[in-house]
């Protein structure tokens, strides 16, 4: 009987305190924000990633109550951001906005300053940017079966562009050759933007760009685009058809970005903030703004996030392995 009743006891005590510390989680969840909030851009100003950021920040502003201060900490393909944000505190003041690198560097790189999945938790998933393949106007190819036929009779004569070792650009291309079964020949440049102006000078002739730093050179006639990298087609370019679609399955290259926060920050935080970026998303304006930059807005939240960086990482953990590559 006393065994019990100290039982009792003892269970009385656990409630108790799990309830207070839900109350408190709570509490601090109503009272957040109760600052300005910085978004860590682990990308320089002016691409793709920090356009949908200066995008979201004033919208999100807005419904926080609190400034979104928008803080970019590019280099090393994102791995200077996200170690910022890895070490801040698990508070929700500091909070990552990143990018497909977050899946692609750790099977890149054999050494990183934090690790994806037990560093980060993840909060909202806001968009993806398909890449697509555009080539020189004056280059003889007008399709994907083109390029293949290309690059299987000339194994390793066809160059292909990329914003430097590891890019995005690079593994659509890495993955579109393990796909198709051919050897390109890979010329990294320091950034987007040396490589589209040597593709539109002619100097190469194949590059997998973002659809949105690509749509205005395509739309100034500078670019043939070719094939979109996405599972549909762009409502930018429904003419273009998709890379599965022109004779490789199941191919699908996106340059996404999602939202992280530190593990450890409070749960009723981060479905706030996920909450509130997910309101943010769904308003016409924010809608057609992200869209005019080849954005597919997406607006899933933290459990449809974190599968899908699950299985990023294993994609090019994958694709890596299969053809050696590593960018140390």
């Amino acid at each position: 009987m006393v065994h019990r009743k100290r039982f009792a006891r003892v269970a009385l005590h656990a409630v108790g305190g799990t309830v207070l510390m839900l109350a408190a989680l709570a509490a601090q969840a109503q009272s957040w924000p109760a600052k300005p909030v910085r978004l860590v851009v682990t990308y320089p100003p002016g691409g793709t990633v920090d356009a949908v950021a200066r995008i979201l920040a004033p919208k999100l502003s807005a419904r926080l109550g609190q400034p979104v201060v928008v803080d970019n900490r590019g280099g090393a393909g994102g791995a200077i951001g996200g170690e910022l944000v890895a070490r801040s505190p698990a508070d929700g003041y500091t909070v990552m906005l990143d990018a497909s690198n977050h899946a692609q560097n750790p099977a890149l790189r054999s050494k990183m300053p934090f690790d994806a999945l037990r560093d980060f938790a993840p909060v909202s998933l806001l968009v993806k940017v398909p890449n697509i393949l555009v080539v020189h106007p004056a280059a003889p190819i007008r399709s994907v079966q083109d390029l293949i036929a290309q690059a299987t009779a000339r194994p390793g004569e066809v160059n292909y562009a990329s914003s430097g070792n590891g890019s995005s650009p690079h593994l659509a291309a890495v993955l579109f050759d393990s796909m198709a079964k051919t050897r390109m020949t890979h010329v990294a440049y320091k950034g987007g933007g040396p490589a589209l102006t040597d593709v539109m000078a002619g100097q190469v002739p194949v590059f997998f760009a973002s659809l949105g730093s690509g749509m205005p050179y395509i739309q100034g006639g500078k670019l043939r685009p070719i094939a979109i990298g996405g599972r549909t087609r762009s409502p930018a370019l429904p003419e273009v058809p998709t890379i599965a679609e022109s004779g490789l399955p199941g191919y699908e290259m996106y340059e996404w970005n999602a939202v992280f926060v530190p593990v450890g920050t409070p749960a009723p935080v981060i479905e706030r903030l996920s909450m509130e970026i997910a309101a943010t998303l769904k308003e016409a304006d924010v809608r057609q703004r992200l869209e005019a930059v080849g954005a597919e807005v997406i607006g899933a939240g933290p459990a449809e996030l974190d599968a899908f960086r699950r299985a990023e990482l294993a994609k090019w953990s994958r694709l890596a392995k299969e053809n050696k590559l590593q960018v140390d």
